[in-house]
């Protein structure tokens, strides 16, 4: 039988949880739980039990390479990666590497995330265009970064290229170049709601990965809002250190389904008033 391309795997996902929301887990070995401070195998001791207490909850999980490749714990990653896959197939898996560049490099980027560690998705820097992309998109899902949460960003993506703004440009690229190639979506930040609206408009039916909700400030009904889809789906809203260490003790965990289970029940409140109307 084929296996199932990311869209696919994320429709089931939103179907089988009622959910859209996506927690990232990003280990941080300065805020470890008490329990865990000082363990050899922390980072995947840790996100393990929040992948249990969440799971429920979710469509996806998005581990964040850099925070197990500064702790050399890439092998912990590819453990958790494997846990997630095994113990939970409904949840979709997104790796947030944030990888771009070209040819025989991109290749090995591509086999990295869907070979090594199993994803469905990894996100990817659109700069490199097209030909830098398709390695991806031949091998699993792309989420391109279009609009991110950080304040920063306006200093490049909201640049004039031919009138629009460049990031309207990558979300028109991907929508029409990429999407030939395999399946693809968008990341635009909660941040910029507006702009995540104008983003909807261009890219349909995409899927948008969308960061920034919890402690960047994200306003959830804001984003959702903007960015659902008329069905009610369409976006992964991702958060990570408001539900990761809602607790710093033995707790850790049981803290982190009850925040995770606060913002899953906000995105489906904000919603509502899209589908069902006034």
């Amino acid at each position: 039988m084929t296996p199932l391309g990311f869209h696919e795997r994320l429709a089931l996902g939103w179907a089988a949880s009622g959910s859209m929301l996506c927690v990232g887990l990003d280990p941080d070995p300065a805020r470890m739980p008490a329990p865990l401070q000082g363990a050899p195998d922390a980072a995947l001791r840790f996100c393990r039990a929040i992948v249990d207490a969440t799971a429920d909850l979710v469509c996806a999980f998005k581990p964040q390479f850099a925070h197990f490749a500064a702790q050399r714990a890439e092998p912990q990653l590819e453990a958790l990666c494997t846990y997630i896959r095994d113990r939970y197939p409904h949840v979709v898996l997104v790796l947030d590497a944030k990888r771009g560049d070209v040819g025989s490099t991109a290749e090995q980027y591509a086999v990295e995330a869907f070979g090594r560690y199993g994803a469905d998705a990894v996100t990817v820097n659109p700069y490199l265009g097209t030909d830098a992309a398709e390695p991806f998109l031949r091998q699993g899902g792309v989420l391109a970064l279009c609009r991110t949460s950080n304040p920063g960003s306006n200093d490049v993506q909201d640049l004039s290229v031919d009138g629009e703004p460049l990031y309207v440009r990558v979300a028109r690229m991907v929508a029409e170049r990429w999407a030939p190639h395999g399946d693809c979506g968008l990341v635009v930040g909660a941040t910029y709601p507006e702009q995540l609206r104008i983003v909807r408009e261009v890219a349909g039916e995409l899927p948008i990965l969308v960061p920034g909700v919890g402690t960047q400030g994200g306003d959830v009904a804001a984003a959702v809002q903007a960015g659902v889809t008329a069905d009610g789906s369409g976006l992964l809203v991702s958060a990570s250190r408001s539900i990761l260490y809602a607790a710093a003790d033995d707790t850790f965990a049981t803290a982190a389904r009850t925040a995770a289970i606060a913002l899953r029940d906000a995105i489906i409140e904000a919603v509502k008033p899209r589908v069902l109307g006034p």
